[in-house]
């Protein structure tokens, strides 16, 4: 399922390197790795477990199965995978009902690529209720395209979620931008081939080889993600 706005023509693309821009959800565009942090301390303080920063230096920017099948093998929790993801879904959906805050530089990046016409896609690991709650404080029509990590067998680190965007936009990954917070996501658009920006938010993202980190969205615009697709080539 992606969201209710048609693929971009990739034809709009043409006469720019750049075919399209890939962005991460949570830490990335909206602040809100510390709403997922404190469900997840909250709910195993319930079940009689103390979570500490080695737990979620592991679970940071991971899908939902993965994290709390970890939490659980972590902590000893008596608690099955599909209730506790119920119960760590539903306890961040009663946070951002009330709104969730923008990183700086998020809501500034997705006007200038929109006024461009550059087909953009928000590429989650979260689930496509919670994505679909966080739009509204985002704008839905500032993407051509929304992925929600329980809509793909595989979720990052796999190069799935990237892959599965750019085949449904018609682009070359090659040519495309991915903005990521986490090692887990940079992993995913890197083994997609495609042309990486880490913006850590939690966790440091430490420096590699045709790997660009940044300090905030505010050092990103069109023309610095135009500029690493243009040195790729």
């Amino acid at each position: 399922m992606t969201s209710s706005i048609p693929a971009a023509d990739s034809r709009a693309a043409k006469g720019t390197a750049l075919q399209a821009v890939f962005l991460d959800l949570d830490g990335t565009l909206v602040d809100t790795e510390g709403f997922w942090w404190e469900a997840e301390s909250e709910v195993f303080a319930e079940l009689g477990h103390v979570l500490n920063d080695t737990h979620r230096e592991v679970v940071v920017g991971g899908p939902m199965t993965r994290s709390a099948g970890y939490l659980i093998q972590a902590t000893g929790a008596q608690i099955g995978l599909p209730e506790l993801s119920g119960l760590l879904n539903a306890r961040f959906a009663a946070r951002i009902g009330r709104g969730v805050p923008l990183m700086p530089g998020a809501r500034r990046l997705l006007a200038e690529l929109a006024a461009h016409g550059v087909p953009t896609a928000l590429v989650s690991a979260s689930h496509r209720t919670i994505i679909d709650r966080m739009l509204h404080s985002l704008g839905p029509a500032n993407f051509h395209l929304t992925l929600a990590g329980d809509e793909l067998e595989r979720t990052k680190p796999h190069p799935d979620p990237y892959l599965t965007a750019a085949a449904r936009l018609g682009v070359d990954p090659a040519r495309c931008a991915v903005v990521e917070d986490t090692l887990t996501g940079v992993r995913a658009g890197e083994a997609a081939g495609c042309r990486v920006v880490a913006v850590p938010s939690v966790v440091p993202v430490p420096p590699a080889a045709g790997r660009t980190v940044v300090r905030s969205l505010e050092e990103v615009d069109l023309s610095f993600l135009r500029a690493l697709i243009t040195e790729s080539n």
